[in-house]
């Protein structure tokens, strides 16, 4: 009984414990059951808000269950779990819980494992039992399946797709049945027997797979993507193993002697609680009772004694590993920040594993400190640029200031001092409309700008305060009133800003400028001059991270090729216009390594299996060009790349293989997270491309360069066909304004004009002028080998136009003149240079970058293409906020409600088709009729969807219908401030977003409701039209059956009208018609003719147009330049089933005292709707 005695406190403990748990049992298992049946796909903090759901519903209910509920109190076995972590699962609660869940539920797991966390896990947990792994793609994976399930041998099926092969059905539904008295289940055709021990595990690497209902209800569902905590205690891991291998090594011993204890003492209480159960009569008298009893009395004291030890140990392992702790943090942060970035371009894909190797690369070669706070410092410091260099040479240069900016923002929003309202605000310009939008304080600024002003002002620090509230600590001080007040008292106080060629660099006005932080800076700038936010981004950048992190190191393929090994891969992501092949070849020379090619396509499959398996013995390198062509070969890539790793004899050393594609969603994951990734883009600007087209073959060779019959004109051509290929390909960055479709104009283009220039040079007769093989020439060159590519009508009049207008069109006669320019101001021309050297460094002496006018084009084009580059940056950036939106404000849920809210209020219903057709029927003479009915039904179909699809997204808010892909787009685009893509189906082309999209759309129903209500207007605002083609063919039809003429042989004339013409009523033929905007000049309202725009303002009103048909025969002639009208700023469209282009409208005869050219040159063109 002694023997007992000790135990006795012990035991009225754990009885104590056991009796609450036995109240609360009923509840608490109920919540195991619903967290094992229904959480398993979601996130840590969606599962949390669930079950805290679920507890206040069980309480209403009375049902008694457990204060806190916790999976792992209920349904876990410290001793197990001990187990697990051992083996490498993550020491964190998300991952036990799997784990958990993984082990007490009854179907298979189906594991969501982008980071191979999972996998890693399951190999290391049942390498014992002989774990077979398995893929889809191998071709004997039914044979080693069913060799499982008869041995019962646990199998592993990794990297599956959003589809599983039909042949597991019966394995997934378990359908196992009795015959001849052993278990069998059917497995194809085959019927065989089935093992009782046998396991089955499935993972997949996709980052957010949609499984279909009939998948998901056969497989248990696991979210394993890593968590923020279970990444940084591996991270701390990692850090104190390599900092202090000591501490760690006692850690993990202390792990093991734990669980081996807590095993022990389990043993132990099971044996007494056997013998108090079996013994009969009184114990006393059972000799082996009393000897088990007192046995397990010392055991249970010695482990007591070892733990007490143990713990005391552990705490002070525990405080010196929390001195790593912000290292981990900071790195474990950024890692989620890099797992984003594969949103903007499918090949940013980097593993875990990867991620780790740079980490301990880091630990390694960071400077080292006695002082632990220098030393984090340093790792931090080390590690963060490590990071970025790695990745920079992965990126394309549109993306590596963007990475830039989102590794300082999230750096800053760990920390706290980086606002995640603010910073939502920066990236969409903020959400909903506001009173007074459309009355802005001063006239350069515009509503679009207003409006966001009037939105940055709800932001806390910039709202203002009442008089008497407390300084805030961040900002020092707070404003007396918002910021938009500020600014519409005294407008002029910010016009500098405005004004400025560098509005980043200039002061803003006080309180405001000493009161703002860096960030919230950009917030203001952005509502001023978006167009500068890219430099601004930059100098932020700079300021707060230091200068490196705005300078990417240069391409380094000597440094890539040291970071591979024969086991990598190296893959170049190709841009258009980049060929790394000639570099490459080079490399292998200096190496003196034999290399082997092959252009991956139909067919080349085989040819490839056998290159890379014979440069794999004998250690000499393969290039596998172009593999987003081999789409269905890309299994048996990931195959091969896999098999180097898990093959026992691996390749040859010195083998490597070198793939090149272009970004492409089927590209293998596995491929590219183990791989290195490089890009090398041509070089950007004009100077640096004509430099690259003379230092290339073929130019680059003295024969072709020297031995032409005309040397003279030779040379003077061939500098301005370097001059064409730059001007062409330079002009894309200008957007819509260059070209309307952004053509990929490259090397080949270039070098087949310049061997035909050479030709015909050579053929025609020395004494023949030089316009005649200039004419095949320019056949050949415009409209052949670059106009081959030229799809859109328009691009290809501007592809002439840039190639022989006379004032500096290279390809026009009088290059010969020594005066000739290519541009008004004189930089770019042709000298009358001999060798190629003088040229080069002629080339050298240009500006870097070219200023528009090289290409033709107004000085504000310089503004439209920085407020690309800015739309495109932070398009970019919310791309990658994907999963890790949150923090202060209003949560999403509750912004989404008032939006839709306030949309669903402000949108009339649908239009009265019946009264209209009754009040407006189909008529001979009056075909307006029959385009207002067409276009009632057109916009009510738009209505229609709008409203149905708000009224169900608020329904599924509310959890009342499932929340569909479609309607859960539609949330998140309605979050961003864009139009959602299940409107955009039903609508007219519109760039804007969606506040302004919505208020556009109310005018244009509010038109034809007027319509309806009063008659046809006497003036048509012509942007109101859903299909602007059928009210053109409606106003040519009313004529054509006026004057009883054939339809194809009547055509428009257009007649600008003075603003102070009648519009009273309509004109007796065509018609009157407002609403288009200019872009890339105005209308002189006092001359009548077209002129160049003003500094700054983009775009412009045009005149009122009459419309007047009339004959082909009887058309005016007068100066004019043929100004094609769009329906949206991108100008790109679809030839739609109807023959017309989804966006071009018409072309327009506009008066102009300039020739033809110069406004084609300048990317002139009339706008219906624009993009704000």
């Amino acid at each position: 009984i002694g023997g007992l005695g000790g135990e006795k406190d012990r035991w009225k403990e754990v009885a104590a414990g056991l009796a609450v748990d036995y109240r609360n049992l009923t509840g608490d298992v109920l919540l195991c059951a619903a967290y094992i049946a229904y959480l398993g796909p979601f996130t840590l903090p969606f599962r949390e808000e669930v079950l805290a759901e679920w507890v206040s519903l069980l309480r209403e209910k009375n049902v008694p269950c457990s204060e806190t509920f916790k999976l792992i109190a209920v349904l876990g076995e410290p001793v197990k779990i001990r187990e697990w972590t051992i083996d490498g699962l993550p020491n964190d609660s998300f991952s036990i819980d799997n784990a958990i869940v993984m082990s007490k539920s009854r179907r298979w797991p189906l594991i969501i494992d982008p980071q191979a966390q999972a996998n890693k896990w399951i190999r290391s947990m049942e390498r014992l039992n002989n774990l077979v792994v398995v893929k889809l793609t191998d071709g004997d994976f039914v044979r080693k399946l069913e060799n499982a399930i008869q041995f019962g041998t646990p199998v592993l099926l990794e990297n599956v797709g959003e589809e599983l092969d039909p042949t597991l059905e019966p394995l997934l539904l378990k359908s196992t049945f009795k015959q001849g008295g052993s278990l069998c289940i059917r497995l194809g055709d085959a019927t065989i027997e089935y093992h009782d021990q046998f396991r089955f595990y499935v993972t997949t690497k996709l980052r957010n797979p949609h499984y279909l209902p009939e998948t998901s209800v056969k497989v248990t569902l696991l979210n394993m993507m890593i968590t923020i905590d279970g990444l940084t205690d591996q991270l701390l891991g990692i850090a104190v193993a390599k900092e202090r291998p000591d501490l760690e090594e006692e850690k993990v011993r202390l792990v093991l002697q734990g669980a081996e204890n807590a095993r022990q003492l389990k043993e132990v209480e099971d044996k007494i609680i056997e013998v108090l159960g079996s013994s009969e009569g009184s114990i006393l008298e059972s000799e082996t009772a009393i000897e088990i009893i007192s046995s397990a009395k010392t055991l249970s004291n010695e482990i007591a004694e070892k733990q007490a030890v143990a713990a005391v140990t552990e705490q002070q392992i525990d405080e010196t590993r929390l001195g790593y702790r912000p290292v981990a943090v900071h790195v474990a942060h950024l890692f989620f920040n890099v797992g984003e970035l594969c949103n903007i371009e499918p090949m940013y894909q980097y593993s875990l594993a990867w991620y780790v190797r740079l980490f301990d690369h880091a630990i390694l070669n960071a400077a080292a400190n006695t002082d632990l706070e220098q030393r984090l410092g340093n790792l931090i410091d080390f590690f963060t640029y490590s990071l970025y260099k790695n990745i920079c040479r992965s990126l394309f240069e549109k993306d590596k200031l963007l990475f830039s900016f989102t590794l300082a923002a999230t750096i800053f929003s760990y920390k706290g001092s980086l606002d995640s309202t603010e910073y939502r605000f920066l990236l969409t310009g903020g959400l909903g409309q506001k009173d007074g939008a459309d009355q802005t304080p001063a006239s350069w600024i515009s509503e679009k700008l207003w409006l966001e002003m009037l939105r940055l002002s709800d932001l806390p620090a910039f709202a203002g305060s009442s008089e008497d509230a407390p300084a805030d600590e961040k900002t020092g001080g707070k404003m007396a009133e918002p910021f938009c007040a500020c600014f519409a008292r005294d407008p002029s106080a910010w016009r500098h800003v405005y004004d400025s060629a560098s509005p980043e660099t200039e002061l803003l006005p006080e309180p405001w400028h000493s009161a703002l932080s860096p960030f919230q800076k950009l917030c203001v700038l952005r509502t001023i001059r978006p167009d500068k936010l890219t430099r601004a981004v930059q100098i932020y950048v700079e300021n707060s991270m230091g200068r490196r992190y705005i300078e990417p190191p240069p391409f380094d393929l000597e440094q890539c090729f040291a970071d591979s090994s024969c086991v990598t891969p190296l893959v170049f992501v190709l841009s258009p216009g980049s060929d790394p092949m000639s570099g490459l070849l080079k490399y292998a020379e200096s190496r003196q390594v034999k290399i082997e090619s092959l252009s991956l396509g139909q067919g080349q499959g085989a040819k490839a299996e056998a290159l890379i398996a014979k440069a794999a013995a004998d250690g000499s390198w393969v290039v596998l060009q172009n593999c987003h062509l081999a789409v269905s070969w890309m299994t048996t890539l990931e195959r091969i790349c896999e098999a180097f790793v898990t093959d026992p004899e691996p390749p040859h050393e010195n083998f490597r293989v070198w793939l090149t594609s272009y970004p492409s969603p089927h590209f293998p994951v596995a491929v590219l997270q183990n791989g290195v990734k490089m890009t090398n883009e041509p070089p950007k600007g004009m100077r640096a491309n004509m430099m690259q087209s003379f230092s290339s073959d073929p130019i680059s060779d003295p024969d072709f360069y020297e031995d032409c019959a005309r040397p003279a004109a030779f040379k003077k051509l061939l500098v301005g066909l370097a001059f064409f290929h730059a001007a062409i390909q330079e002009r894309i960055k200008f957007g819509p304004l260059g070209w309307n479709i952004p053509y990929g104009f490259n090397d080949p283009d270039l070098k087949i004009s310049l061997r035909q220039l050479r030709m015909f040079l050579d053929e025609s007769s020395p004494d023949a002028p030089l316009a005649t093989p200039l004419k095949t020439l320019v056949y050949l060159v415009g409209e052949c080998n670059y106009g081959g590519r030229v799809t859109d009508g328009h691009d290809r009049r501007t592809l002439m136009s840039i190639l022989t207008d006379e004032r500096g069109g290279p390809f026009h006669a009088n290059i010969m003149r020594d005066d000739y320019v290519f541009s008004p101001s004189g930089v770019f021309r042709a000298p009358a240079l001999e060798s190629r050297e003088e040229v080069l460094e002629y080339f050298k002496q240009l500006p870097i970058a070219a200023d528009p006018e090289v290409f033709g084009l107004h000085a504000n084009a310089d503004i439209a293409k920085d407020q690309k580059e800015t739309d495109t940056l932070l398009d970019g950036v919310l791309l990658t906020q994907g999963a890790s939106s949150g923090g202060g404000g209003k949560s999403k849920e509750e912004t989404l409600k008032e939006v839709a809210a306030q949309i669903s209020d402000s949108l009339p219903p649908l239009f009265d088709l019946e009264t209209a057709n009754y009040k407006y029927p189909v008529e001979y003479y009056e075909s307006m009729n029959s385009v207002l009915c067409q276009e009632l039904v057109r916009y009510n179909r738009l209505l229609a969807v709008i409203h149905k699809s708000i009224g169900d997204f608020g329904l599924a808010l509310r959890g009342r219908i499932v929340m569909t892909g479609e309607l859960d787009a539609l949330g998140s685009a309605m979050y961003d401030g864009k139009i959602p893509a299940m409107w955009a189906k039903k609508s007219y082309p519109s760039l804007k977003p969606l506040a302004a999209y919505v208020s556009e759309l109310l005018k244009r129903l509010a038109m034809l409701q007027k319509w309806i209500d009063e008659g046809a207007p006497p003036r048509f605002w012509i942007t109101g039209f859903f299909f602007t083609h059928a009210f053109l063919t409606g106003v040519l039809q009313n004529f054509a059956r006026k004057r009883k003429l054939p339809i194809d042989s009547v055509v428009f004339d257009f007649k600008a009208m003075p603003s102070t013409a009648d519009f009273s009523k309509k004109p007796e033929d065509g018609a009157f018609c407002h609403g288009i905007f200019m872009e890339g000049c105005k209308w002189d309202e006092n001359t009548m003719l077209l002129q160049e725009s003003d500094p700054k303002v983009l775009y412009t009103d045009a005149p009122t147009f009459w419309f007047v048909p009339t004959t082909v025969d009887d058309r005016a002639e007068f100066p004019h330049y043929v100004c094609p009208i769009y329906r949206t700023a991108e100008r790109r469209g679809v030839l739609a089933t109807t023959g017309h282009s989804s966006n071009f409208v018409i072309n327009l005869t506009i008066p102009s005292d300039q020739p033809q050219n110069h406004w084609i040159k300048r990317g002139v063109a009339g706008l219906l709707s624009l993009s704000y």
